[in-house]
């Protein structure tokens, strides 16, 4: 028997329910010696979700006893082979991949030290993390799905999670896939679509979770936002809360962050945390448009043991830091916004952190924060073993229109004159792509300050200019001229017209500030341009894919006098669409400029041109109107794959779409739930298929209909070759 402290102790890959293993263990060698001592821990569904090489086993099997599992060689030879044989990976044609260990499990593995740092390397056939690599590439080595052959792609699978409007960015670990609704963690069996388990909770993050390996002193865990703020821990094999990680599995975040006067502050984490060895590193989302006071944004790193606080940076530097004479005095204090509620990327090879964080509260109007106020609206790169600052770009000073920076910053490298530099993209909802040096944040091709137009609103100091990139040319809309209106149709044609002259409205450039007569227009939106969809990249063509809204954003200030105080302030409103107002027909979300409405763009990293830019999805009213290749609206992002293609759904059409990498051709699109405002993934399955996988959760945006779906696309059996293999 194996046992530990005198108690029948369950290998992790044995868990099975006592009170089904008979009816469900397949005949054959070793089935009474699992059932003997595999049937105190878990419920039988795990394992028989679960498929692994014999290798695989054999690893989990040796894991068990470095946790303090015991039992004789053959014994454990005995429940490896067995599981290899019964539950292993498929080749192309369904046959199990599973042979004979070589050897049985020792009994005498070390445990690991609990604070050994260990780096994920993914296998090619997973996607293990929101952006596929730490650094966020969103590259796939995979081929199997060509542009000979994506046309051909169809549904294997659909998996209904328990809420609607996930925007969810699933992983792929050995065959099972994790993900989020609101309602819960989720995993599922890859290939089929088949629930694992689920973990129930509230308020879970939607943007997806983070999956740490472990090692021989902790299972594999997931790691998310839940309820309440806090991260929670989850056992990646069983889905129940992790021991010994806070208390019972969750670390509360609003500890030294929201406390005093500010306990009740929201502060929760939508998007996933990011792993650096053994460290999980978080931001969150602390509530940007108001008050102007609450939870600071902080970034921290936990131990993924024990969940114990490691380091801390302050995203507003506090009195005596670096930074903080950018704030008024006491502006600082407690200031809220300044947070990461996108997505964080790590330089694991360099031990880097790449921030991109969101804007000061109040992020409309800033009487109560004159200067540029950082980290706000910066890309900062921090020392990920400590939090330590190593370099920071700004790129919005003192902002008043919502451009949060919020997309991951994707890690890359640029060819100059011969020499490779290791490069960060960062796109902004300006439209605009910065390309640093990862190492020292040296702009690559240049970046200068222009003048930009002044505020005049009481109390208001702008600031007189911004930053800009000499390379690439701005992405998205910048610029408004009246003969820019919608004209193509004309009943829209005529609502737009009406809307620009009704409201007296004008615009000075990027950048306009809101006044307080009439109404200033602006590119690009508060949803850009770009938002936090992000870059993909294709490192063989050099090319950044990008994907973007040409969306304006108008308004006034409005006078606000506090009653208590008689205290002054301004804030953004519109007659139509209040703060948030949109240069659109809110009653059919058609922007009020000529197409294209959305783009996909690929850019040249190595050169700063721009290589090619095509329409991104289909406006249904124009189309039935006969106006074709608008684009549309979009939120989410792109992935890319060695066989040159670009996949990605995001669009309001509600379409998943497969364009050709290297010249901009749509080759497949299909009609999908819901839209997937989020990003797609790609996998190979262990029965030998490359699967491209999304969340079409949909709702949320532009009166978009929900959905709980996650669909996962394949080519159909036999249409491929078994010998494709990554790149």
């Amino acid at each position: 028997m194996l046992t530990r402290c005198g108690a029948t102790f369950c290998l992790l890959a044995c868990v099975l329910s006592s009170a089904h293993a008979q009816d469900h263990l397949p005949d054959g060698k070793g089935q009474a010696t699992v059932q003997r001592v595999c049937t105190q821990c878990h419920e039988i569904n795990v394992v028989i979700g679960t498929r692994r090489t014999a290798e695989g086993w054999r690893r989990v099997v040796t894991d068990m006893v470095a946790r303090g599992a015991q039992g004789t060689p053959e014994e454990l030879n005995t429940v490896t082979e067995y599981l290899a044989a019964h539950f292993g990976k498929m080749n192309p044609n369904g046959a199990a991949t599973a042979r004979e260990p070589s050897a049985a499990p020792s009994t005498t593995t070390p445990r690991l030290p609990p604070n050994e740092q260990r780096v994920h390397i993914p296998t090619k056939d997973q996607w293990p993390s929101y952006g596929y690599d730490p650094g966020g590439t969103r590259y796939s080595p995979l081929t199997q799905i060509a542009p000979n052959n994506v046309s051909h792609l169809e549904r294997a699978w659909t998996f209904h999670l328990g809420m609607p409007g996930s925007e969810a960015t699933p992983v792929v670990i050995d065959s099972v896939m994790y993900t989020t609704a609101s309602d819960g963690i989720y995993a599922i069996e890859s290939e089929t679509g088949r629930l694992i388990w689920k973990y129930p909770s509230k308020s879970v993050a939607r943007r997806g979770l983070a999956y740490w390996p472990g090692d021989s002193a902790t299972h594999a865990r997931i790691f998310c936002g839940v309820e309440r703020g806090k991260l929670a821990a989850i056992d990646a094999l069983t889905g129940k809360p992790a021991y010994g990680f806070g208390e019972e599995g969750f670390v509360d975040l609003k500890q030294g962050v929201a406390e005093g006067q500010f306990a009740n502050s929201p502060f929760f984490l939508q998007s996933p945390p990011t792993i650096y060895k053994n460290i999980v590193i978080t931001g969150g989302d602390n509530n940007e448009p108001a008050p102007t006071r609450g939870a600071y944004g902080d970034v921290r790193g936990w131990d993924a043991h024990t969940g114990k606080l490691l380091w801390t940076f302050h995203t507003v530097p506090r009195k005596g830091e670096p930074g903080n004479d950018t704030w008024p005095t006491n502006g600082w204090q407690n200031r809220s916004g300044t947070n990461v509620w996108g997505l964080i990327t790590v330089d694991v090879k360099r031990g880097l952190v790449f921030l991109p964080i969101g804007a000061p509260t109040y992020d409309m109007y800033g009487s109560d924060r004159h200067g540029n106020g950082l980290y706000g609206n910066s890309l900062v790169a921090l020392d990920a073993a400590t939090g330590k600052v190593k370099w920071f770009q700004q790129l919005v000073h003192h902002d008043l229109w919502d451009y949060d920076v919020a997309a991951p910053p994707a890690l890359i490298d640029i060819v100059r004159d011969g020499k490779t530099i290791p490069a960060v993209a960062q796109i902004t909802k300006m439209g605009m792509l910065f390309l640093f040096d990862r190492t020292n944040g040296t702009p690559i091709f240049g970046m200068e300050e222009r003048k930009v137009p002044s505020s005049h609103v009481p109390g208001e100091q702008s600031s007189p200019t911004q930053p800009f990139p000499l390379k690439p040319e701005p992405l998205a809309r910048m610029t408004f001229n009246k003969s820019d209106l919608y004209s193509l149709t004309p009943e829209h044609a005529a609502f737009c017209k009406n809307l620009f002259e009704q409201n007296h409205m004008f615009t000075e450039g990027p950048f306009t500030p809101m006044p307080v007569d009439d109404n200033a227009l602006t590119f690009p939106s508060t949803l850009g341009g770009g938002n936090w969809g992000g870059v993909s990249y294709n490192p063989r063509l050099g090319f950044v894919f990008v994907n973007v809204m040409n969306l304006g954003q108008w308004g006034h200030m409005r006078k606000k006098t506090n009653p208590a105080t008689g205290e002054v302030t301004y804030e953004r409103t519109a007659p139509v669409g209040g703060q948030y107002a949109r240069f659109w027909d809110p009653d059919n979300h058609i922007p009020c400029t000529n197409p294209p409405f959305g783009e996909l763009i690929a850019v040249n990293v190595n050169t700063g041109a721009i290589a090619w830019r095509v329409p991104l999805g289909t406006m249904e009213e124009l189309e039935r109107l006969g106006v074709h290749n608008t684009g549309t609206l979009n939120l989410g992002g792109s992935i890319a794959t060695a066989s040159d293609l670009t996949f990605i759904g995001a669009t309001k059409d509600s379409r998943l779409h497969a364009f050709n990498s290297q010249t901009g051709k749509e080759l497949w699109s299909t009609i999908i739930d819901a839209p997937a405002y989020t990003v797609p993934i790609t996998y190979q399955g262990r029965d030998g298929r490359q699967y491209i996988a999304v969340v079409a959760g949909g709702g949320g945006y532009w009166g978009s209909p929900s959905s709980t779906s996650v669909i996962a696309f394949a080519l159909p059996p036999g249409a491929f070759s078994a010998r494709s293999q990554p790149r």
